[in-house]
């Protein structure tokens, strides 16, 4: 039984050399990435029981994937298959005034095909908290019946469902994502939305509290987290509304900083922890991963607790 499973897309992620552009780089780092997976791996470095389900392409890429996640302590259950491809993408870190751009190459990746009944629903259905994010619907027509399924079925059985808006505009159109992830939302426990979202793909403004009311109020979540960016994160629940400031970080890479707030988030909410706690752990695990590259937050419960007390710093 694993406290947190959750499903989705992790891709390679190539990225040049500081300074260098993607046409003209010979030499690219490799890492593994994706939302779900960068989340479970952030809540499973925190203490946290988590497994990842995926579908991949029986290749050495695809078991690059599955070795790297489990290297971090993750439970992989896989389908494998000859079909499809695995999917890449390029980053390419840029400082002001170019700023830094993502390249996909995903179209056809295995994943895409993923069914219910091919995966390992047993994992979630003994679960304590199933999670996705909206970058798994968006990807193919079957993956957004597929992850309806599984939140119903996480829902049925009990188990707390929770789900990051995360929405990517090189995926679909704002419209698009609306109507696909209404219907989704109203199987979701806690929900985690960045404010940008919530205006660009719902409609909604306003300070992150009314933000977050009129989530709970239109899908029944128990939890609406607003992320803020720099500015912090907010929650709202029936109890009340906790805000919570981001603390200082210098950021090497940005990439999956939203992820590790989820992981973190998530790791000491199962755990048994407050809103409050929650939110602390989620910012300091975000503040943590900005200073590290690639795509996961390779933390420990003890950096985490330490940026909480504002002990960061050179160890002696």
């Amino acid at each position: 039984m694993s406290d947190l499973v959750t499903f989705g897309e992790t891709m390679l992620r190539y990225t040049p050399p500081p300074g260098e552009r993607l046409e003209s780089a010979d030499t690219f780092s490799v890492d593994v990435g994706g939302a779900e997976s960068n989340v479970a791996v952030a809540a499973s470095r925190l203490g946290t029981d988590a497994a990842w389900l995926s579908k991949l392409l029986d290749t050495p890429l695809g078991r690059r994937v599955e070795r790297t996640l489990e290297g971090q302590g993750v439970a992989t259950d896989v389908v494998w298959t000859d079909e499809g491809r695995q999917g890449t993408y390029y980053y390419e870190p840029g400082g002001k005034p170019r700023g830094s751009d993502v390249h996909y190459d995903r179209d056809g990746a295995a994943i895409t095909t993923a069914k219910p009944g091919e995966l390992a629903t047993d994992r979630i259905g003994s679960a304590d908290c199933f999670f996705t994010s909206g970058i798994t619907p968006a990807l193919s027509g079957t993956l957004a019946d597929t992850t309806a399924t599984l939140l119903r079925t996480a829902r049925g059985a009990g188990v707390e469902t929770a789900f990051d808006v995360n929405y990517r505009s090189k995926l679909w159109s704002p419209e698009a994502a609306r109507e696909r992830l209404a219907d989704l939302l109203a199987t979701v426990d806690v929900l985690f939305v960045a404010d940008r979202d919530a205006e660009t793909v719902f409609g909604r403004t306003g300070d992150p509290e009314s933000v977050g009311r009129a989530f709970r109020e239109t899908y029944g979540h128990d939890v609406v987290v607003v992320t803020r960016g720099a500015r912090g994160a907010v929650a709202v629940t029936e109890a009340g509304v906790v805000e919570q400031p981001a603390f200082d970080a210098r950021t090497v890479d940005p990439v999956g900083t939203g992820d590790a707030f989820v992981g973190g988030f998530l790791a000491r909410w199962l755990s048994g922890g407050s809103v409050d706690s929650a939110l602390e752990y989620g910012a300091a695990t975000a503040a943590l991963k900005r200073t590290l590259d690639g795509d996961m937050a390779l933390v420990s419960p003890g950096e985490v607790e330490a940026v909480i007390r504002g002990d960061g710093g050179l160890s002696r």
